[in-house]
């Protein structure tokens, strides 16, 4: 009788090392879950949904710009944000008259970004319409529900140190389960 409550006690510890050994590498550097929490992303993330984060991507490969990615605040690294990347090291961001306008390298002209992610109708209001330029690790984050989100125009562009990664799958609820793509872009 003892020796059969050893063997399960043995076998249990052994489940749960071997679950331990797989779960916290996958749970600390490959993905994480995240909890949506407020209206800042409606109307393609809504409260109280759960996301699950890729967080080795980046590891090899730079965010770019469309990723919705997943940071800590720069002003409280114990907060972490939900945002959309507007703005990649490089660029330069204006936002003036309800739209974004980027000029880079690759376009000596200001380009109004189009955003088909957004509702119909969502103007982009800044602060003021002064040019930021990000430096070779800044980004420029903005909330897709512009009227409601404090993003970049608040704080200021986010160092690629605060980015934990990006946006790979809404989990719950169950009838909007998603993969997310990084939209396309003609600048």
């Amino acid at each position: 009788m003892l020796k059969n409550f050893l063997n399960f006690v043995f076998e249990l510890v052994k489940i749960v090392v071997i679950s331990l050994v797989i779960i916290i590498p996958v749970r600390y550097f490959l993905i994480q879950p995240f909890y949506v929490k407020g209206a800042s992303m409606e109307p393609n993330f809504y409260d109280h949904e759960y996301l699950i984060i890729d967080e080795i991507s980046y590891r090899f490969n730079e965010p770019k710009r469309g990723d919705i990615v997943v940071f800590r605040y720069p002003r409280n690294p114990q907060e972490y944000f939900i945002k959309r990347l507007i703005g990649i090291p490089g660029d330069e961001i204006q936002i003036k008259d309800g739209h974004v306008y980027i000029l880079n390298n690759n376009n000596p002209d200001r380009v109004r970004l189009e955003e088909p992610y957004l509702s119909p109708g969502v103007k982009t209001y800044g602060l003021t319409e002064e040019v930021v330029a990000l430096g070779d690790d800044e980004f420029y984050v903005l909330g897709d529900n512009r009227n409601s989100s404090k993003d970049s125009r608040s704080f200021g562009p986010v160092n690629r140190s605060y980015i934990t990664g990006r946006v790979l799958l809404r989990g719950w609820p169950f009838d909007r389960i998603q993969l997310f793509e990084t939209p396309v872009y003609v600048l």
